[in-house]
């Protein structure tokens, strides 16, 4: 049975760091990239970072470089997105998505047609 399982989220302040975890079951993990989703209040879920099939390749949003950083362990079948100095905006419900990845190409753009997505957590970035 195919699962993404996202956890880490929580309350942290801004300045803040916080690590998402994705758990991912039911698929052949190495030959699927992992993206990294959000969603805040009023707004449309927008892609925050993706990393390729084998972790070759990362891709972010422009709101997030140098603050956020996806990494993978193929042998726990575990995606991670290291947030660091939060800010008010990063606030929203985060969720992770898999797609085959045959050449080892996916980005954020074409993360979106991702064809399995975890149910998403929580994160709340306020003082």
């Amino acid at each position: 049975q195919l699962q993404l399982v996202e956890s880490g989220g929580g309350l942290v302040q801004p300045g803040g760091s916080l690590r998402l975890s994705c758990a991912v079951s039911g698929i052949t993990f190495h030959n699927h990239a992992i993206g990294w989703f959000r969603q805040a209040p009023g707004k449309e879920r927008e892609g925050v970072s993706c990393i390729t099939r084998r972790g070759g390749s990362t891709t972010y949003a422009d709101s997030v470089k140098g603050r956020f950083t996806i990494s993978r362990d193929n042998a726990k079948n575990t995606v991670y997105l290291q947030m660091n100095s939060l800010k008010a905006e990063d606030t929203g419900i985060y969720y992770c998505a898999a797609r085959w990845d045959p050449l080892g190409a996916i980005t954020i753009a074409t993360m979106k047609a991702a064809g399995y997505w975890g149910q998403g957590t929580q994160v709340t970035v306020s003082s």
